[in-house]
């Protein structure tokens, strides 16, 4: 099995080395309610997280150790409720020792061990560079204040350009929000991730933190309401969408709209189907990446 896990990183060009390593963290089973039908998405590897913040587990990630950020978040979306939490960033205590308590916890003020330093990223990594942090499972899709506070974890963040992040990208999670609190009744998984370059990666302080090329997510609502506008027909039981992080990428996957205000233009967001967000991953990372079971699909 080892074997076949190692082939499979390697057919997919993940930057950097890979080493059986999961198993000091565990893997997805004690958080699957994070996911559809109990399902995770299909075709990544990866370290998986179960992302626990005060003994309860709250999301799921798949973690990648060359490129200390997340293949993605995977989370149970819920409407919030009051303002975004101050809180500290956080790391993963599991990552750098396999014995470690679960529960993330805040960075201290004073020394960093260097376990956790060359386990995952860092504050260090992000101050003075041209990236914010950018969520993949955002605060603003939660509803209690410890569960919008457990996001603020590094194993949660990428690099991400703040014409993206506070822009289009923000829009999009907006939208969502408006989107799914108004017309889904019961359950819904959201999964956010992302696709790295094809060849060039920016990287974070010599080569420590990978830059993503593009952001991608999908929701999968099984229940919703009937009664949709027109204009929402297409966007439920799932619905997905891709947005560019470099304002320099080719228009092949998400085009540059004009009509974008100029501060934000380039970091474009595309909504699209679910089955075309796969096509576009399918594409980049060379093997079939499967978001959702049976494409949330409400059979049994």
């Amino acid at each position: 099995m080892a074997h076949h896990f190692a082939l499979a990183v390697f057919i997919l060009g993940f930057t950097g080395f890979w080493s059986m390593c999961a198993a000091d963290v565990g893997d997805f089973a004690p958080c699957l309610e994070s996911f559809y039908r109990s399902w995770p998405p299909k075709g990544l590897v990866g370290t998986p997280i179960c992302q626990r913040y005060q003994n309860q587990y709250r999301f799921a990630t798949l973690y990648s150790r060359p490129r200390r950020t997340p293949w993605f978040s995977a989370y149970l979306y819920a409407t919030p409720e009051g303002k975004r939490p101050h809180t500290f960033w956080k790391y993963e205590p599991q990552l750098a020792y396999p014995g470690a308590d679960g529960n993330m916890l805040s960075f201290p003020l004073g020394h960093l061990d260097q376990n956790v330093v060359e386990s995952q990223g860092v504050e260090l990594d992000y101050i003075n560079s041209t990236y914010s942090r950018g969520h993949l499972n955002p605060s603003l899709h939660h509803k209690s204040y410890t569960d919008r506070a457990s996001t603020f974890t590094l194993t949660n963040v990428v690099p991400q350009m703040a014409g993206s992040n506070d822009g289009p990208w923000e829009a999009l999670e907006q939208n969502v929000n408006k989107t799914l609190g108004t017309y889904c009744l019961g359950d819904t998984y959201i999964v956010t991730g992302i696709i790295p370059y094809q060849s060039d990666e920016p990287w974070l302080r010599n080569h420590r933190v990978a830059v993503p090329e593009y952001i991608w997510s999908a929701y999968c609502c099984p229940n919703y309401n009937n009664s949709l506008p027109k204009v929402l027909k297409d966007a439920f039981p799932t619905y997905a969408a891709i947005g560019r992080n470099d304002c320099n990428s080719t228009e092949e996957i998400v085009p540059v709209s004009q009509q974008t205000k100029k501060q934000f233009r380039g970091y474009d967001v595309r909504k699209m189907p679910l089955e075309t967000l796969e096509m576009y991953l399918k594409d980049r990372f060379k093997t079939v990446v499967s978001v959702f079971y049976e494409q949330c699909s409400q059979s049994n």
